[in-house]
């Protein structure tokens, strides 16, 4: 047992950064955090950490450790937590990552659903649109709105959404409708800062798949941001369609180069692959592809069979 404990609190010192981290997690002095860190260390006959004023960084026997180390830590939580479940109501904390805007908009209609029919599971979901490495354990699962997916992670299809290019009618009668991709370089464009696609748009020409390296006039990391200012008729955007979709109620945006539209991006529920699932998580994910399924919004949904990706990125 003192192994073990030994053992989560370098893991966190690792992901915390400083033993005065740890120290004020754990309720405990630095110098006891120090004491653990050393039986660890002595119990190993090999140096974990190496230390300096500055900083802490991890040796190569330390390196190696880590990482055996959180995936035994991971085991053993998740084996708890599937134990205790047996029998019982479904029940604990399940982290969430998600997209700002399909979060915003569509995932809290959805955890409303859900904690009705599982109210012992306290859902915290994080806005953002950043890449999340699921294996660092800050979230148990993200959902993407992507066209590639990272290795080693699990992906349900819980929806899909269609990437659309838009202007306002105003832009459109101040200076013209593109009716061909090759014109969005005599346009002003908005662009999203944080696609994996860097400053290009992606269409599909015929039967290809086309780049076209847009001259942004105005740019931003927030979906929203950029809906608003092409409904004021600042430029065109290229967004998913649930981004805008009260801008396209509103006739506030229209949809243009329609028949350069790729196909549909999927929405996806990712997940680490585990031998044991806690049944937050699992009823939580079959619970959003029932809840999508059955509902009109953002698209008419249809489901796919799990898969296990193969990709390295995607687009919010």
């Amino acid at each position: 047992m003192d192994k073990l404990n030994n053992m989560q609190v370098f893991c966190r010192i690792v992901e915390l950064g400083t033993f005065a981290a740890v120290a004020r997690e754990m309720n405990l002095s630095a110098m006891m955090i120090s004491k653990y860190m050393a039986q660890l260390e002595e119990s190993l006959g090999v140096a974990l950490l190496n230390r300096t004023t500055r900083q802490i960084s991890l040796t190569e026997a330390g390196e190696i450790y880590y990482s055996r180390s959180k995936q035994l830590l991971d085991d053993f939580s998740e084996l708890d937590e599937y134990t205790s479940q047996l029998g019982r109501n479904v029940k604990g904390t399940l982290k969430i990552s998600a997209p700002i805007d399909f979060g915003g908009l569509y995932m809290v209609p959805a955890i409303e659903a859900y904690q009705r029919e599982f109210p012992e599971v306290k859902i915290a979901m994080t806005l953002h649109n950043s890449h999340v490495n699921l294996s660092e354990g800050n979230f148990d699962l993200s959902i993407l709105v992507t066209d590639t997916l990272d290795l080693g992670v699990v992906a349900r299809k819980i929806s899909e959404t269609r990437l659309c290019t838009y202007a306002s009618p105003a832009y459109l009668a101040q200076y013209g409708e593109p009716r061909h991709i090759d014109e969005l370089s005599q346009h002003r464009c908005l662009h999203y800062r944080d696609t994996p696609h860097k400053d290009y748009w992606i269409f599909r020409n015929g039967s290809e798949e086309t780049k076209i390296k847009i001259q942004w006039h105005f740019a931003s990391n927030n979906g929203r941001a950029l809906a608003e200012a092409a409904s004021l008729g600042m430029g065109i955007t290229q967004a998913p369609e649930i981004s805008v979709a009260n801008y396209l109620t509103q006739g506030k945006l229209v949809e243009i180069l329609s028949e350069f539209r790729i196909p549909s991006l999927a929405i996806y529920a990712t997940y680490l692959q585990r031998r044991f699932l806690p049944a937050k998580l699992t009823t939580f994910v079959e619970f959003l592809i029932k809840f999508f399924s059955e509902t009109h919004q953002p698209e008419q949904r249809q489901l796919l069979p799990e898969i296990h990706s193969g990709g390295s990125h995607g687009q919010t």
